[in-house]
């Protein structure tokens, strides 16, 4: 069982990686700055060391935050895992830039209100998460139409070299933001993993042990190695065609989101918040430039991710508990 639950958080951290990795590399690789396999090997490096040097209070937030830890048994963590799971392939399949971060808390909900009800879920640290997921990608879109405001007027009239130094610029910002995709959504696979471990009585209370946090961190960045380009082309062909200037102003709104919000603990979406600084970065330019019915397509998955993770978290528990 602790081998079952192990590799279900890794191969969560792994179809993380992959489903993510397109939109951490979009900017990059559709603006021009890198080409693919050199975009994705940076995101995946900048991943690792955000992972292994950023600390664990997201990962803390999701195993005790969300849930009562003393409450939760190996099949609602083995359940939680297969339902976030099936809804990042469904996802990835689709081309959609789907929330880990929603499945997974979404499924950890799920799974756990069928085996003890409403009582086992912190309700107030549940919509303080849903709160911050909800707030981030609009600030992500703020952020970064003001800061593309900012550029535009700044490069009034300047010359195509201005294009180039853009470029460039992005091989400084975009491991900054792997990193911080790395910090935040990494944890969320620590802290799932120590949950089951907990509930097989492998760790006395929740805690992170220094070989799940190396694991962790090694799921994720393999997953990004593979690749995402079925969601890389819809964040980063299908909104507009991204220029050097919009890849530099998402890149540089999303350190900022991401960081702040992982040093402050709270699991946020980095596709999200990616998603929304690309929007932004085009409307600051003209808002007709934004393909919006993508966009519209984007926000339905999102939305649809916590009930229907949550659904499927529900139906493999179910089944756990009356066959297994």
């Amino acid at each position: 069982m602790v081998g079952l639950v192990v590799s279900l958080g890794l191969a969560f951290g792994f179809l993380n990686g992959v489903n993510d990795s397109g939109s951490l590399a979009a900017a990059m690789i559709c603006s021009g700055a890198a080409g693919p396999r050199r975009a994705l090997m940076l995101t995946a490096g900048a991943q690792l060391v955000g992972a292994l040097t950023v600390g664990v209070a997201v990962a803390r937030t999701i195993g005790q935050g969300i849930v009562d830890s003393r409450m939760i048994s190996t099949r609602v963590v083995a359940a939680a895992l297969i339902g976030a799971i099936s809804w990042g392939i469904v996802s990835w399949y689709l081309g959609l830039p789907s929330s880990s971060s929603h499945a997974l808390i979404g499924a950890l909900v799920g799974a756990v209100w069928l085996q003890s009800g409403p009582g086992a879920i912190r309700l107030q640290g549940l919509g303080t998460v849903l709160l911050v997921l909800f707030l981030a990608p609009w600030v992500g879109f703020v952020v970064t139409f003001v800061l593309m405001r900012l550029l535009l007027l700044a490069l009034r009239g300047a010359t195509p070299r201005a294009g180039g130094y853009l470029r460039r610029m992005q091989w400084l910002l975009a491991p900054v933001v792997a990193a911080g995709h790395g910090a935040n959504d990494s944890q969320k696979v620590m802290g799932v993993v120590a949950l089951g471990l907990v509930s097989l009585g492998v760790l006395p209370s929740f805690s992170i042990p220094s070989w799940v946090k190396l694991a962790a961190a090694l799921s994720l960045s393999a997953g990004t190695c593979v690749g995402g380009l079925r969601v890389m082309r819809t964040m980063g062909l299908r909104l507009y065609r991204i220029r050097s200037i919009h890849g530099f102003a998402s890149l540089a709104a999303t350190i900022v989101v991401v960081m702040t919000a992982s040093l402050l603990g709270a699991p946020v979406s980095t596709t999200q918040i990616i998603g929304a600084g690309i929007a932004g970065a085009g409307s600051a330019e003209r808002f007709s430039k934004v393909r919006w019915g993508v966009i519209g397509n984007i926000v339905v998955a999102w939305l649809l991710t916590i009930p229907a993770a949550g659904s499927l978290a529900a139906i493999v528990y179910w089944t756990l508990y009356r066959y297994v």
